[in-house]
């Protein structure tokens, strides 16, 4: 399988994975014209499946070093299948509130407030989990980009400003999904061998077969929560799965796209992690949040007529942002 043996370049991987998981969200913009999200997401979630196999069967069985995938599978203790696949249900959950909590109170609370809780506890688990890096620079560096998360979220309410009141079911339901969110990657990161991908432990599995097990959680659990989420929207009339099959090949392919992309992220940093450390690798993904402001800022024209505070206030969180990543690659150096 394919492994990554230097730091520098264990950092590139992490920061396509933010570029992926700051990117995905594009394709649910560009479905959610004609297309619920419910109906999206089941699309999204075959994308994460099918991607995690065909980087199984590639990356993750060719060449000289460690486990190929077949072999992986079959040596795999049930504890650590149980742990990735947890993982994925954990996520799932979380997954969902958030887009819960966007249609509520908007991307100006519900971010901010859930993925900037995700990162700062999601660092913090995963670094005790299994501490790599020097932790003085690695939780410098997640306060940094914490407040950038907040200053994007500030720029948001400038710009929307005369609205409406947030309602407080919407911040509870942010909150629920920073903190379930916060834990998936640990699960994931505690099926692998993180020391040693190259000869991993016996019963261990390989960042490649972990992600497969975590995505057919994420499948197996949708069944469960996204029916609930279209029983019961938090926005709109409920809907059946019938209207599914109504929908036109380009935007399943949409969606499936917007699954593969994000599948590339969470595959990337999980190959990563040897070298970063799960700690540094997290960190510098959930820095996504960034990269999707950037969409919405320069693609989207989100801030377009927007008032001068929340311009000055969006170059601030970039610079923020910037200096954030710098201490978390340093860290790990």
């Amino acid at each position: 399988m394919y492994i990554v043996n230097n730091y520098t370049l264990a950092v590139i991987f992490c920061v396509v994975t933010m570029l992926c998981w700051g990117s995905w969200g594009n394709t649910q913009k560009l479905a959610s014209k004609s297309w619920r999200y419910e109906y999206f997401y089941w699309d999204y979630v075959i994308g994460v499946l099918l991607c995690s196999l065909i980087f199984a069967f590639t990356l993750g069985s060719f060449g000289s070093e460690g486990r190929s995938f077949l072999a992986d599978l079959k040596q795999a203790e049930w504890g650590n299948i149980g742990s990735a696949f947890l993982g994925g249900i954990v996520f799932n959950a979380g997954n969902i509130l958030l887009a819960a909590a966007i249609a509520i109170c908007g991307l100006s609370v519900a971010f901010p407030v859930g993925i900037g809780l995700a990162l700062v506890l999601g660092v913090l688990i995963n670094y005790f989990g299994a501490a790599k890096g020097e932790p003085l620079f690695i939780f410098t560096g997640v306060v940094l980009i914490c407040a950038a998360i907040v200053l994007n979220g500030l720029a948001y309410r400038k710009m929307l400003s005369g609205s409406k009141k947030v309602p407080a079911k919407g911040i509870g339901i942010s909150i629920a999904a920073g903190v379930i969110m916060a834990f998936f990657y640990r699960f994931v990161a505690a099926s692998i061998d993180l020391s040693n991908f190259a000869d991993p432990a016996p019963g261990k599995l390989t960042p490649y077969t972990a992600v497969f097990i975590f995505a057919v959680g994420i499948f197996v659990s949708n069944f469960l929560f996204n029916t609930i989420a279209m029983r019961h929207p938090v926005e709109g009339e409920p809907i059946r799965i019938g209207g599914y099959f109504r929908g036109s090949l380009i935007t399943h392919c949409v969606g499936i796209l917007g699954g593969v992309i994000w599948c590339i992220g969470q595959s990337f940093s999980m190959i990563a992690s040897e070298q970063a450390g799960a700690a540094i690798s997290y960190g510098l993904g959930q820095g996504a949040t960034l990269v999707s402001a950037l969409w919405g800022i320069l693609i989207w024209k989100e801030f377009k007529g927007a008032p001068k505070s929340s311009d000055r206030l969006n170059v601030m969180m970039f610079v923020l942002f910037l200096i954030g990543l710098g201490f978390l690659i340093y860290a790990g150096a």
